[in-house]
């Protein structure tokens, strides 16, 4: 046991200030990441922290919108994965499932029968599919419009050291609109590839595709 405490400090180390990777488990981010995806996170994208602490050593960069970032929820002390929507100083509202930044509402973009199957093969036609255009950093999101979601909020300011986070999947999401903004010290880093994906559906069969893709 002895000669393998050195490794497995290294790796321990390694994991908690480099690099790392996440199951995800639930649909939140769909169609971007999906249930039995494993993705990648760069935890030196922002800052370089202490070895199993929230201790800062460094700060390289700030989130950006259109980041998805991985962090531990102000709410439950669980780690989540979500999209930047605002930063510090903006101004974030909802009206109706479409968000406005900064007094300015964004664009949505209809996609196509081909995206569609391109984007999410396997959603249902019960779930609505766009391409909200966030600037700088355009991705798909999804909603279900039959259901009992939270689809509007006032408009709110992201303090400084902060960030506003949602879920892609917007009526299926446990995020900013509920918690509030997110502080920076909370962020363990940014997730930018799958990993590996397994169908949970299929007998977890590989999603090969998956394999090493970037986020968008």
């Amino acid at each position: 046991v002895r000669p393998l405490l050195p490794v497995l400090l290294i790796l321990t180390a390694f994991r908690s200030a480099v690099a790392d990777w996440s199951d995800v488990p639930t649909g939140s981010m769909n169609p971007s990441i999906l249930e039995g995806d494993r993705v990648f996170i760069n935890k030196l994208a922002y800052s370089l922290r202490f070895p199993l602490t929230r201790w800062h050593l460094a700060e390289f960069d700030d989130p950006r919108r259109g980041d998805i970032v991985v962090f531990i929820s102000p709410h439950d002390g669980k780690r989540l994965v979500k999209r930047v929507i605002g930063v510090a100083g903006d101004t974030v509202e909802l009206r109706n499932n479409r968000l406005r930044l900064n007094g300015e509402p964004l664009a949505y973009e209809v996609v196509s029968d081909a995206e569609r199957a391109l984007l999410a093969p396997t959603l249902p036609e019960a779930w609505s599919l766009a391409l909200e255009q966030l600037p700088g950093h355009p991705h798909p999101v999804m909603g279900k419009p039959a259901s009992d979601a939270m689809r509007s909020f006032a408009p709110q300011m992201i303090p400084a050291g902060s960030v506003f986070v949602m879920g892609d999947s917007r009526d299926d999401s446990f995020d900013s609109r509920f918690f509030g903004p997110v502080e920076r010290s909370r962020i363990l880093g940014k997730a930018t590839h799958v990993a590996l994906s397994f169908d949970r559906d299929r007998y977890y069969l590989p999603r090969w595709s998956r394999f090493f893709s970037r986020l968008p």
